[in-house]
């Protein structure tokens, strides 16, 4: 899956998105929950939080959370 997929503007609400944020952390544990917090389920701010904490591209970043919000569908 490629950014421009990610970029298809998967914004959760912010319920949704606190809801959400405890599998986050199991998925990518190297994010802080403050980090995770501030990025308010927008996916562009994700991306980039994860392609720069597991240094992989943005692409592989993409799909990565594209694979997450696919799962845990709020």
């Amino acid at each position: 899956m490629s950014e421009k997929h990610a970029s298809a503007n998967i914004t959760q609400t912010t319920g949704a998105w606190k809801q959400q944020m405890g599998a986050a952390k199991v998925t990518w544990g190297k994010l802080t929950d403050d980090e995770l917090l501030q990025t308010e389920g927008h996916v562009q701010k994700l991306v980039g939080l994860v392609q720069e904490r597991y240094a992989i591209t943005r692409d592989e970043a993409a799909a990565q959370i594209n694979g997450f919000f696919d799962k845990h569908k709020a």
